[in-house]
Formats: C-alpha cells, structure tokens, sequence
C-alpha cells in the first residue's frame, strides 16, 4: 500500500500530532508498506532533520506569529506533486487544519480516497486565544472531515464532539504508547537527588508550556511542604510561568531515553489542560509507574480510572489540583497502587497494535472505494 501522511508537523518537532506520525510511518515500513511523508519545512536554526523511516517532502512555512516553535506550511505545488509523484494508493491527514487542508482538496482532485485524523481541539485554542471564534473553528473542522472518506478519534471525548457538530463517517482510533521505553526500572535515585535534595515528593508537568495547558494552575502545589515541582517542556508561556511556579524546576524540552528516566523518577504527574483529544504524556506517565492527576475532560477520561490509576480532576480548579496531589501525598500505599494499576491498563496499547488497527481502517476504506467503482 502506498500512502501519503500529510501532517501539519513532523519531527524534529515535538508535539503529538508529529509523535503520531513518526509512529505510522515506522509501523507502515514495518509491515511493508511504502510511506511518503509531506509536511512543513523547519527552522532553519533547528538543523538538518533526524533520520526517518521514509522519504519526507518539506514545503515553504513560516512560524506562527506569536508561537514560533509552530511552523505553517504556505502554498505549494509540493502537495499535489508529492500525491502524484508517489503513486499514492490513501492520504493520511494527521491533524488537518493548514496542510492538511490542501492535501484534502488535492486528494479530491485526484481520486485518491483520504483518511483524516482529528488531533487537535482548535475550537478549544480559538476560545483561549481569541476568546472566540468557536464556531468558525468548528466549520472549518467540519468541511475538511466531511469531505474525508473516513475520520479518526482518538479519544470517545473527541469523537462525541465530531459527532455532535456534524462530522460524517467518524471511528475511535486510540494512540500507542512505548512501554520499553516508559517503564518503572528507568527510575533514577541520582537524579531524584539532583531536582529534591531535600527528599521532596516529586511532582511532574511534561508538555508544551502555553496558554491552553494551563500550567499556572500548578501554583497551589509548588506551595506545598515537601513537595517540589519540576516541568518539563518549552513554548511561549515559559517567561510567565517561571514566575508563577516558585520554587519548580524547569528542565526545558527533554525526549527519548532522557524524557522516559525524567517521567520514571516523579512520584505524580500532573496534567493541567482541559483541550487535549488523546493526551500522550499520561499514557507515558502511567507507562512509566507513575500516578496521575489529569483533567477529567477529553482524552484523559479514556486513560484515567478514577480511583484506580489516578484522579481526575474539575477543569481549570486549581483547589482540586492540589487536593488531588495531597492525597497522593500522604498515602505512598496508594501512589503505589495506583503506579502498578497505570502501568497494567498501558501494558497492551502498543503501537505495533494500534498501527495494525490503523491500516485495518485504511483496508476498510480502499474496500468501500473499489465498492462505490464497481457500482
């Protein structure tokens, strides 16, 4: 099968949408299928782009005003050239919202059938940062999906709301999550020593550092005795946040290996934005044998059992935040039980599994395209 990821990033960026599609293409060389990725061109400061498993086609971009860690690819004949050039049998839209846009009409053009992925909450962005524009997010959403043979959820949260707003032909797609990698043995007492000397309880953000995470509401609990918070990411929030977290330690962004012993070494780990449609650090964490306290909105209520693995908590209450932490706190019988709990419900959810379900989807697709010819 040969398939197009067009995605609105791809590493060296560090975010899910191109976490995703790093994996999907992996998984589709691994089973012996040929992938092309398309998307925006890097900085120039970020240097020459890590090893891929497959070709990747850059296009023009500029970073996006105010948040230049987000580039956003500009018109190109690169995108219909790429679908052309490749032979593609399916595009793949990871998170279509710019790139993803014209991959969709080119696609259309083309014959080519299309699978959309829903990633990202953009009616939730457009109310953080323009405190409206709701409904305009949810129109643009809606008539790249519809036009897709087939949507993708990755959460129930996610696929309610496309259902609810209109989103024809929408199935749950889940996320993998690499439990070698994540694993409680990465823990490091040398490195616990370095962010607590003092033997504090360790209390872990790790994502991008902007206004729709919410990292403020974390305050509360960097004012809490024997506890140390320690953050872990970059973006645009960073200036205001260091100084709204007393006392938290700020390790800037951290991958791979380095993340994976940073993630094992917390005690809990926190999440503090409402708008995530999957949420992949808690997957991690909870990889990694660590409890979670995450909001109990969008993907997290797929990951999270209440009281079992972790708490979820009200949206944006930060009181509830640091009552959650307390409890965690004082009971190291329960951070155990809820680590071993976390670590047990990940155990099955590789991205060997969920990259079969994926091309699974991508045959159910193919099969109704020849159906609809033949008719």
């Amino acid at each position: 099968m040969r398939v197009v990821i067009m995605t609105e990033s791809f590493p060296p960026d560090v975010n899910g949408v191109a976490h995703c599609a790093l994996q999907t293409a992996r998984h589709l060389v691994d089973r012996g299928h040929a992938p092309l990725v398309v998307a925006p061109a890097t900085a120039a400061s970020t240097g020459p782009d890590a090893p891929a498993p497959c070709p990747v086609v850059r296009v023009p971009s500029l970073p996006l005003p105010g948040y230049p860690q987000v580039r956003v690819a500009l018109p190109s004949r690169r995108v219909a050239a790429a679908l052309t050039e490749h032979r593609a049998d399916l595009v793949h839209l990871a998170g279509p919202f710019v790139l993803g846009v014209r991959g969709m009409a080119a696609a259309t053009r083309l014959g080519i059938p299309a699978v959309a992925v829903y990633q990202t909450d953009l009616a939730g962005y457009a109310r953080t940062y323009m405190g409206a524009g709701e409904a305009a997010a949810w129109r643009r959403i809606r008539s790249v999906h519809a036009a897709a043979d087939l949507t993708l959820a990755p959460s129930s949260a996610a696929l309610n709301d496309l259902k609810a707003h209109g989103v024809p032909r929408v199935r749950l797609w889940g996320r993998g999550v690499d439990t070698v990698r994540f694993r409680p043995e990465h823990r490091d007492e040398a490195l616990r020593r370095e962010l607590a000397p003092n033997g504090e309880l360790i209390v872990g953000y790790v994502g991008r550092l902007a206004p729709e995470k919410q990292v403020e509401l974390l305050a509360g609990v960097c004012g809490m005795n024997g506890v140390r918070v320690v953050v872990v990411g970059d973006g645009p929030s960073r200036p205001q946040l260091t100084e709204a977290l007393p006392g938290a330690v700020f390790l800037g962004r951290r991958t791979g290996d380095d993340l994976a012993r940073i993630f094992a070494s917390l005690d809990v780990f926190v999440h503090t934005g409402p708008f995530e449609t999957f949420c992949q650090t808690v997957q991690e964490a909870m990889a990694s044998g660590v409890p979670v306290v995450a909001p109990s909105a969008g993907g997290p209520l797929d990951l999270v059992d209440h009281g079992r693995t972790g708490f979820l908590v009200p949206p944006r209450d930060a009181a509830a935040v640091r009552a959650a932490v307390w409890a965690l706190a004082a009971d190291p019988a329960l951070r155990a039980s809820f680590a071993a709990a976390g670590r047990t419900a990940v155990e099955g959810r590789s991205w060997a599994a969920i990259g079969d379900q994926l091309i699974g989807h991508y045959e159910d697709v193919l099969a109704a395209r020849r159906t609809a010819v033949a008719a």
